[in-house]
């Protein structure tokens, strides 16, 4: 397992800055709670509207954001829980299909941003996931109007750092792998389910 890996696999919620850190809709601040509202599966109405609300921030236009390749971490732990009890729990069984078409997104934002590239190599990236929350990236603590402008052009100024909101997103979106080979052989899976799951398989 490299760096990368263990970071992906071992990284807390609350290690991750969300208030310092962007979405389509200003600072991630909130997405903290949503992201322990979907793991939690315990109101499917509850849930639904986290998920609506987390997919809104994280992705807008196919365009991908600071935060996204952070929620994505916990969206993938919260899809791997959901598989495993949706034979028994309808709101996990929801999580599934919901995540099913989610990361199908997040895969076709991750490839028409790196077609124009012929080699992975020809990718400019941050060496580490953890490079991400470098301080210069991150808004101040008490950041307004201007300073939230200034982190922009901080963005704009480092083309490393817009590739790496889509680069390190699908490499957690990779490790649903596994999770989907065991999707496979739930018995009694929905045809249109399935159907999702080699879609995105194909996209991986």
């Amino acid at each position: 397992m490299d760096q990368n890996q263990a970071y992906i696999q071992n990284l807390k919620l609350e290690e991750v800055p969300w208030h310092r850190i962007t979405t389509a809709y200003g600072l991630a601040t909130d997405l903290q709670d949503e992201l322990k509202t979907v793991e939690e599966m315990a109101n499917r109405n509850k849930v639904k509207e986290a998920l609506s609300e987390i997919e809104n921030f994280i992705e807008h236009q196919s365009t991908l954001w600071h935060s996204t390749p952070f929620a994505m971490i916990f969206l993938v732990r919260a899809f791997d829980k959901a598989a495993a009890e949706m034979e028994s729990n309808q709101c996990a069984r929801y999580v599934v299909e919901e995540l099913l078409d989610f990361f199908s997104l997040i895969a076709e934002c991750y490839h028409d941003y790196y077609e124009e590239y012929e080699e992975e190599e020809d990718w400019e990236t941050f060496p580490l996931f953890s490079d991400m929350l470098k301080e210069e990236f991150l808004a101040p603590e008490d950041c307004d109007e201007d300073a939230e402008e200034e982190l922009y052009e901080t963005y704009d100024e480092s083309p490393e750092f817009f590739s790496c909101c889509y680069y390190y997103s699908f490499q957690v979106l990779l490790t649903c792998k596994p999770i989907l080979e065991k999707l496979e052989h739930v018995s009694g899976l929905d045809k249109e389910i399935l159907e999702k799951v080699k879609e995105l398989q194909e996209q991986l």
